[in-house]
């Protein structure tokens, strides 16, 4: 080789190693198709799903904490209708059974109806259809709020009535049951608020997306099985006394 040669054949070495490097392909002593080349390549590959799983544990955190809640409204529950069976199968004198007024038939009737609504605005979610989910969210809501308006309504039925906590434990297991289901209902509203808030501006970002559709399910478990509850309240309350 020329010595003339020798400067002008480096460089050229130099920038063809430096094109392979930034196209990903491998050097004369790497393998080319090693995703990006190298150690360099598979430590970027890693961290950028460090980083992904890091966000998704950070953007469904939601579901840790509705699976917490329901636990506790879980066994809050539990202990109560534990307590009413056990006080209605002593047939104590003081335990007076009455019918359930008429608004309570209605309450079942709208949190039967807001779930369904609410499965039509969580499946709008999921498809990204922004103003159908909106729609849906607002009529859910709307339920909600009606549900809460029926129940107070129905206490005001039986207290015109004359029924009473006191003297009956009939009529005070359903004030604490349908009272304390209430207000879990109206944590659900404040949820579903929230949903809608986030909702009401469509956006095209991946994140933001995640997230809602996540949120949508977690609130979804705590409405559906806030409804699942007022069943079986419902059928206790009608039809074990």
């Amino acid at each position: 080789m020329e010595i003339g040669t020798a400067e002008p054949l480096t460089e050229r070495e130099k920038i063809r190693r430096l094109r392979s490097a930034l196209s990903g392909g491998g050097g004369p002593n790497k393998p080319n198709g090693n995703n990006g080349g190298g150690d360099d390549g598979d430590d970027s590959y890693r961290s950028r799903n460090n980083f992904q799983e890091a966000e998704s544990t950070v953007q469904d955190k939601a579901k840790i904490v509705t699976w917490f809640l329901l636990l506790v409204v879980a066994m809050t529950f539990g202990g109560l209708i534990g307590a009413y069976v056990v006080v209605s199968t002593n047939h104590a004198a003081e335990w007076k059974p009455f019918d359930l007024p008429i608004q309570v038939w209605v309450s079942t009737f709208l949190i039967l109806i807001s779930s369904i609504s609410y499965h039509a605005a969580k499946l709008a979610v999921d498809r990204e259809a922004h103003e159908t989910a909106r729609r849906w969210l607002i009529g859910t809501t709307v339920l909600g709020a009606a549900f809460i308006s029926s129940q107070i309504l129905a206490w005001l039925a039986l207290v015109n009535r004359g029924l009473y906590m006191q003297g009956n434990p009939y009529a005070g297991f359903f004030y604490i049951l349908t009272a304390v289901h209430a207000v879990h209902v109206i944590g659900g509203i404040l949820a579903l608020g929230s949903i809608l808030l986030r909702s009401w501006h469509e956006t095209s970002n991946d994140s933001e997306l995640t997230y809602r559709k996540n949120l949508a399910r977690s609130v979804g478990w705590y409405w559906h099985f806030m409804g699942i509850l007022w069943i079986v309240l419902f059928v206790l309350l009608g039809f074990w006394k």
